[in-house]
This record gives structure tokens, C-alpha cells and sequence, in this order.
């Protein structure tokens, strides 16, 4: 389908890209919510449709878990030898500063990313591990939910109590990444 690459033009979806993201800024003056085309999966390859399903659901936030870790030890390279290459000349100092800055909005994104996609609503990724583990009458009720569901998160997300979880959720995932980091400074 032509997305196996890093151009992000043929990631691009029209609802998703530009127009929820263009509606929430005139709204409300913020992008609550945005996404790219989903990953193209084909059941018919699944051994175990349940199981599978699960799997490759998780993928997606597991592989933001590692980007986490991929930032972080990125972050303490930068960190450690950033003294050494100003010391040699302070200009060196604001783009050492940027990679930092760069690296540590990495590990928040990914972390949010990961929490985000966990969500047990439809389309996202927890809803997937949800309704495998349902009895099939209630997930395909429950999976029926689709496209509605994006009302739901921006609904949640704007919502104290939830807002407050999610940002409790994710401080906590965050912790361990910042316990690495003070290791090292």
C-alpha cells in the first residue's frame, strides 16, 4: 500500500490528518486528537484470531515503549559528552541543549503514545486486547462502537477524572525512564 517508509505523505489520512486536528484548533484553540492511516492487517493471516489480534495490538505500544528506552539512552550520550564538546567550544551548547530537549520530549511522546493507544475504546489498540478477550456476541457489540469511539476519547480527554488518570498513568510509566537518567547525572 506504499506505507513501508518515512515519508509521512502516504501516512496521511483525511479525517484523522487534517480535518479532526484542523476542527479541534478552530474550536477550542488545541489538537486534541489526531492519527495517521491504521496498519493494514489481514485476519486471514492469524493462526488464532484471538490471540493474534492481541498481539498485534500491542506491538504498537510496546514499540513505543522501546522508542522510550531508544530515547532515553540516547539522552545520556548526549548528556555525558555534551561537556566535553562545549568545553572545546561553547557554541556547541545550544544544539547539545536541543538534542536533550528532543530526546526527553521522546520519552514523554512515547510514553503518551503508548498510554493513548492502550485506551480500551474502539479503533485503538486496547480495544482490540478488550474485545478478544470477550465473548464473541459482546465483542462484536462492543466493536461496534468504531468510528464513534473517537467521540468518546475527545469526550474523555476533556474530562477531570480522566484527564487526571491518564496523567497519573503516565507519570508513573515515565519514572523508570527518569530513574535511568539520574543514574547517570
Amino acid at each position: 500500500m506504499g506505507r513501508l517508509t518515512l515519508n509521512p505523505i502516504p501516512h496521511i489520512d483525511l479525517v484523522g490528518s487534517i480535518l479532526v486536528p484542523m476542527f479541534s484548533l478552530f474550536v477550542a484553540g488545541q489538537i486534541f486528537i489526531a492519527w495517521a492511516k491504521p496498519v493494514p492487517v489481514n485476519p486471514m493471516n492469524f493462526s488464532n484470531y484471538r490471540r493474534d489480534d492481541i498481539l498485534v495490538s500491542v506491538v504498537g505500544p510496546l514499540s513505543n515503549f522501546v522508542l522510550a528506552f531508544i530515547c532515553t539512552i540516547a539522552f545520556i550520550i548526549v548528556g555525558l559528552v555534551s561537556p566535553l564538546f562545549v568545553s572545546l567550544n561553547p557554541m556547541f551548547e545550544q544544539g547539545f541543549n536541543f538534542l536533550l530537549s528532543m530526546f526527553a520530549g521522546g520519552i514523554t511522546l512515547n510514553i503518551v503514545l503508548a498510554v493513548f493507544n492502550l485506551i480500551p475504546i474502539p479503533p485503538l489498540d486496547g480495544s482490540h486486547v478488550v474485545a478478544a478477550m470477550l465473548p464473541e456476541e459482546m465483542s462484536e457489540r462492543y466493536q461496534r462502537i468504531g468510528f464513534f469511539g473517537i467521540f468518546i476519547i475527545i469526550i474523555l480527554m476533556r474530562w477531570a477524572p480522566f484527564h487526571f488518570l491518564f496523567s497519573k498513568i503516565i507519570s508513573i510509566l515515565i519514572f523508570p525512564f527518569h530513574m535511568i537518567i539520574n543514574l547517570f547525572f
